[in-house]
């Protein structure tokens, strides 16, 4: 592996123009692709197996024509202080705004809210459903429009007026300014960590090219492959924060062979050949943690998962050929700035520089030393602390995110709260309760049995009369909770129905199925959950047998397994602790408490064991290579802390960094995932692979690199360490930048 990467890379720099035109060439033509794409239509949310999927495929079998996909728009209106809907002006006015939505192109239906009781009991709160024949995100502008100009008409007249429902998606920020303070923060920290401005940029260009090819894919793709939104912001987020590390890595250990006297061309095959080697295990973990979220059996998780790894896949070639390519364009300038005046001063190039372990020891060496004597210490204070962190995350509640968590200043989220307020909570999330009586011998009996049911149950305050369709075999029925949507009352009154469905299809014959978007909700995090396991052991078994292959050892991948099971467990005590009891909740903008995003412990699990190892990789590849290399394992983890401590915990910051500038979104769901990645980095990097992997290293010795005879025979050699580029270390041609630099005066 590292002697291909060292050839491939020599290659690169050789043929700097014609890689860097390869690149921007695909650059192009993903931009192209992007911009000429027609537009994205609605992203199927289907969850195939659970029974809110399969009832609502049964609606859409046995009522054809009535559009049980197609969006749905909620207008609420509230009557002024001392007035009432029913007054003659108000009563009006609704009214008027119902005749105006029913004459709309894609309307099915618009219900009166005085002839179908949908004024509250005190008279001051009403509202109006309109249903439309196109899913919600495929609604033309002119139908948001014309449903927000009626809204706006009828505010007009003294009322309040706000808007829910899917048809009138929330105009979420994109949290761009945060993503802006994200990048200028990463900008700083590889300036200061590389010293040179032009060091700096090369992993910020490479990472804004591999982005931007990600990104254009996906965009242009995004309608043939029903990709959403948010399968190009994970693939954002993610490509940023790997892009700009992996070539972070790669330029870092660049300098450090030029340090040692090669020539620049030698120095980049043998960065590309090392850390390279580092970059391509680092990648493969990221990707097989993403593909792997295929098998959770969600459709769009599967499509955010693929798309996010193919970014990845974009900045490891982008690192591997690139970076190479450009470090031959930038000639002297990586190196830093204090060294280049030195040898612009009339240094003698052959005087050897001081090697880094004959100059003071930097913060990385004080630190791995103090660990080597203090390896107990470390370790309990380690475990300890995250696993007090992670106490939260017993308390763990899932759940999807509803209008009642949308930011307070959005009329999705006022229309939430002014129905709540008219008509009680369970109003913002109506359960649909399919009734299949095809096999039942009487089916209204069936039906009426289901209802009368449903009454007897707690937390329920309405249940609407049975609408049988044309044939008489298939009914549904509406039924109101009394909590709201995401609350575990309206979860345990979900398994209720389907308890007594079980006695009603034994009695009658008659299927009771639940939909709806609380029942799918519910199916969701029920799914998800029951993956979590199936999916760790896939996804940390494939990365465990990879870092046998890269370590050849048994210890050092376990325990890298096992302390990332103890970050990512601190990461979402820490998500519960903000996002579910409120904590410090208001530093970031968590203005509603509630459910974790049900797809965030195993989306957390995917990208975080991803990046995870990406550090344990970098850190440990270096350790492994002294000690292969015939230092004892003290030295070995000294040497490790000396050459890449400070460029792990740069990376580490700078992936923090960009993760964070996505706190700044409105939307919900968006903010949670930024926090919850910043901090499970700030968790794995800082307190996992800096303190507890050094102290468990020292405790383990010798035993840390043990692999069983046999093993060893049988695992393919990949050379990590660079032992295949001793062959490389004869001398080759000085630099002739460098010659051409001895002869100014």
């Amino acid at each position: 592996m590292a002697t291909f990467l060292y050839k491939l890379g020599r290659l690169a720099f050789r043929r700097r123009h014609f890689v860097a035109l390869i690149w921007v060439a695909l650059l192009t033509l993903a931009g192209v692709g992007a911009a000429s794409a027609p537009a994205p239509g609605a992203t199927s949310f289907s969850i195939p197996g659970t029974e809110a999927q399969k009832a609502f495929d049964l609606l859409e079998q046995r009522f054809p024509g009535a559009s049980a996909d197609g969006g749905t728009g909620r207008i609420v209106f509230k009557a002024p202080e001392g007035q009432k809907m029913t007054d003659a002006d108000n009563k009006a006015t609704v009214e008027k705004t119902v005749k105006e939505l029913g004459d709309g192109s894609e309307v099915v239906s618009v219900t009166d809210p005085f002839t179908t009781n949908a004024v509250s009991k005190d008279g001051t709160v009403a509202y109006t459903s309109v249903r439309y024949d196109a899913p919600g995100m495929e609604l033309k502008d002119s139908t948001r429009d014309a449903l927000e100009a009626a809204a706006d008409e009828a505010q007009a007249t003294g009322l309040t007026v706000d808007v829910g429902g899917d048809a009138l998606q929330a105009a979420a920020e994109p949290g761009a300014i945060g993503e802006v303070i994200g990048l200028a923060i990463a900008a700083v920290v590889l300036v200061l960590t590389l010293g040179s401005l032009v060091a700096a940029g090369l992993p910020l260009l490479t990472a804004i090219i591999g982005v931007g090819i990600g990104v254009s894919t996906i965009t242009a793709l995004a309608n043939a492959l029903d990709l959403g939104d948010t399968t190009s912001t994970l693939a954002l987020m993610i490509g940023l924060a790997v892009g700009i590390d992996y070539a972070l890595f790669i330029v870092s250990r660049y300098r450090g062979e030029l340090a040692d006297g090669r020539d620049r061309e030698e120095a980049a095959g043998r960065a590309t050949g090392t850390a390279g080697s580092a970059v391509v295990f680092a990648g493969l973990t990221v990707v097989i943690a993403l593909a792997g979220l295929s098998v959770v059996g969600v459709p769009m998780l599967t499509k955010m998962g693929l798309a996010a790894a193919g970014t990845v896949v974009v900045a490891v070639l982008i690192a591997l050929t690139m970076i190479p390519a450009l470090l031959g364009y930038a000639g002297r300038k990586v190196r830093p700035t204090g060294e280049k005046r030195k040898r612009r001063g009339g240094e003698k190039s052959e005087a050897p520089e001081k090697s880094e372990a004959q100059a003071k020891p930097g913060m990385g060496t004080r630190w791995a030393s103090f660990v080597i004597r203090r390896p107990v210490a470390v370790l309990l204070l380690g475990v300890v602390g995250l696993g007090a962190i992670a106490v939260p995350a017993t308390q763990l509640e899932l759940g999807l995110p509803d209008d009642g968590s949308q930011p307070t200043s959005t009329t999705q989220r006022r229309a939430y709260d002014l129905l709540s307020e008219g008509f009680g909570p369970g109003f913002n999330g109506p359960l649909m309760i399919v009734v299949d009586a095809k096999d039942s011998d009487d089916p209204k009996a069936a039906a009426t049995t289901v209802t009368d049911g449903i009454k007897g149950l707690k937390d329920v305050v309405t249940v609407t009369p049975a609408a049988f369709n044309k044939a008489g075999d298939t009914a549904t029925i509406t039924v109101i909770p009394d909590s709201k949507p995401s609350s575990v009352q309206t979860e345990d009154l979900v398994h209720a129905i389907r308890d007594q469905g079980t006695d009603v299809k034994a009695d009658t014959g008659a299927k009771v199925l639940v939909t709806g978007t609380t029942a799918m909700n519910i199916d969701f995090s029920q799914k998800l959950t029951d993956a979590l396991v199936p999916y760790l052991a896939l996804v940390v078994g494939l990365a465990f047998l990879l870092l046998i292959v890269i370590f050849r050892s048994i210890l050092v991948p376990l325990k890298a397994a096992l302390g990332f099971l103890l970050s990512v467990l601190a990461a979402l005590g820490a998500v519960v602790a903000v996002f579910q009891w409120g904590w410090l909740g208001g530093l970031i903008g968590v203005e509603e408490t509630g459910p974790i995003m049900s797809m965030m412990p195993i989306f957390m699990v995917g990208v975080v064991f991803g990046l995870a190892m990406d550090y344990e990789v970098f850190l440990v590849t270096r350790m492994r290579e002294a000690y292969v290399h015939g230092e004892s394992p003290s030295q070995a983890i000294v040497t490790g802390f000396r050459h890449s401590a400070r460029v792990v915990a740069a990376a580490a910051v700078i992936m923090m960094a960009v993760f964070g500038g996505f706190i700044s979104s409105s939307e919900s769901m968006i903010k949670m995932i930024g926090f919850g990645l910043a901090i499970a980095v700030f968790f794995d990097a800082f307190v996992v692979r800096m303190a507890i992997v050094p102290a468990v290293l020292a405790l383990l010795g010798k035993k840390a690199w043990w692999l069983p005879k046999w093993l060893d025979r049988a695992l393919p050699n990949v050379d990590v360490e660079g032992e295949g580029l001793r062959a490389h270390d004869a001398d080759g041609p000085k630099d002739p930048d460098e010659e051409r630099q001895l002869v100014r005066v």
